[in-house]
């Protein structure tokens, strides 16, 4: 164990699994409930509801910033600090993603039950998906599009941060460190406001990294800033007040949005911000929050369970929802059981628990063959000077 870090803060801490389970459940609800066709007053209500769940791709974003620059940080000086960190994601995160594009692009189409004009332009945008460029491709084409894999956007994000975020915590002292995190993400905000004024279209405000550094960042800063003497003490202290001041500042972009939208429309470009910064001090009340306490049973067995199963999940589900979207089965659960919102929410309970058991499948007959090689790239927390 690292001297001098939190007790809190070392090894595995379960409580986070939960956060990454409210995650997935957010993105699953946005998916499987959110995306279809509302057709009485109490479905759009639920379904501008559930349209918040998009923000579970930021809460990972943030969690994912706070659990890879912890590694980072407590490992810097060890031997090793760069293989072993690509070596571990690598086989976290390749063996999965790629798996998956070779059955899409390779096996299904040659398959005629499977082949179509969908996984025709998928392989013929092939490229975009082998190099992690989805989002870049998203962007430029003004759309998600990519059939079936168009979420992956997140994914490439989220590699192109794990590329260049090693060799910055390397570089820097952890007070440079919380200076470049509290940068880049003020950078990204006012590269959002400035893409936003120039008229750039909003997917590629959106998907592209740059844009999308904030919630990574604010992650980072919190993981550094927890590490100082006392800094997780601190943050508990300000966690309250702080998380006020931030509803508060998120709701008034609402508010503003409401009274002029032509005049105010830039201010939507805040709530990614706002909303990561809600996320960290979610993840500290995660953290520090003892057992038998709301906080800490919210964070229970059931969303740690999603959250073990999360990066399957993510990867399996719009399969499922892509498929029930761009061919609206929900009118033909709807024609055998009478009610649209019970088709919605029966259809919803299968896309769901047929995710889970792919990801299930997976993780333990394909993913776990190598994450067990993950032992030969130990992440060692750095020796006591």
């Amino acid at each position: 164990m690292t001297p001098g870090i939190d007790p809190r803060l070392r090894g595995h801490m379960p409580s986070l699994d939960g956060v990454r389970g409210l995650a997935i459940l957010l993105i699953l609800l946005l998916h499987f409930v959110a995306n279809m066709q509302a057709t009485n007053g109490l479905e759009r209500l639920v379904m501008r509801t559930l349209d918040f769940g998009i923000l579970g791709v930021d809460l990972f974003f943030v969690l994912s910033g706070f659990l890879i620059t912890g590694i980072l940080v407590d490992s810097k000086g060890s031997d090793g600090f760069f293989q072993n960190f690509y070596a571990r994601r690598t086989l976290r995160i390749f063996p999965l993603y790629y798996a998956v594009l070779f059955i899409l692009i390779v096996v299904l189409p040659r398959i005629p039950p499977f082949a179509g004009p969908e996984l025709d332009f998928l392989r013929a945008e092939q490229a975009w998906a082998w190099f992690y460029g989805v989002n870049v491709f998203a962007a430029l084409r003004g759309a998600l599009e990519m059939p079936y894999i168009d979420h992956f956007w997140s994914l490439a994000v989220e590699e192109h941060f794990y590329l260049f975020w090693p060799l910055l915590v390397f570089a820097c002292s952890q007070k440079t460190l919380l200076k470049v995190s509290a940068g880049l993400s003020v950078g990204a905000l006012a590269a959002r406001f400035a893409a936003s004024f120039a008229h750039v279209n909003p997917v590629a405000i959106y998907v592209l990294t740059p844009y999308r550094l904030d919630a990574l960042c604010i992650g980072g800063f919190l993981a550094v800033y927890a590490r100082q003497p006392g800094g997780l003490d601190r943050l508990v202290r300000y966690a309250k007040p702080a998380a006020i001041v931030t509803l508060l500042l998120n709701a008034s972009t609402y508010a503003a949005v409401k009274i002029n939208h032509d005049v105010f429309d830039s201010v939507r470009q805040f709530r990614p911000t706002l909303f990561a910064m809600l996320f960290a001090l979610l993840i500290v009340a995660a953290i520090v929050s003892p057992p038998g306490t709301v906080v800490n049973r919210f964070f229970g067995p059931e969303l740690r369970l999603l959250g073990k199963y999360s990066y399957g999940l993510y990867v399996f589900h719009h399969f499922f929802s892509y498929y029930f979207v761009h061919h609206r089965t929900e009118w033909v659960v709807t024609s055998w059981v009478g009610s649209h919102t019970l088709a919605v929410a029966l259809q919803a309970i299968a896309g769901s628990v047929g995710a889970f058991g792919v990801a299930f499948a997976s993780y333990h007959l394909f993913e776990k063959r190598f994450l067990v090689l993950k032992r030969y790239w130990e992440s060692r927390p750095r020796a006591a000077s």
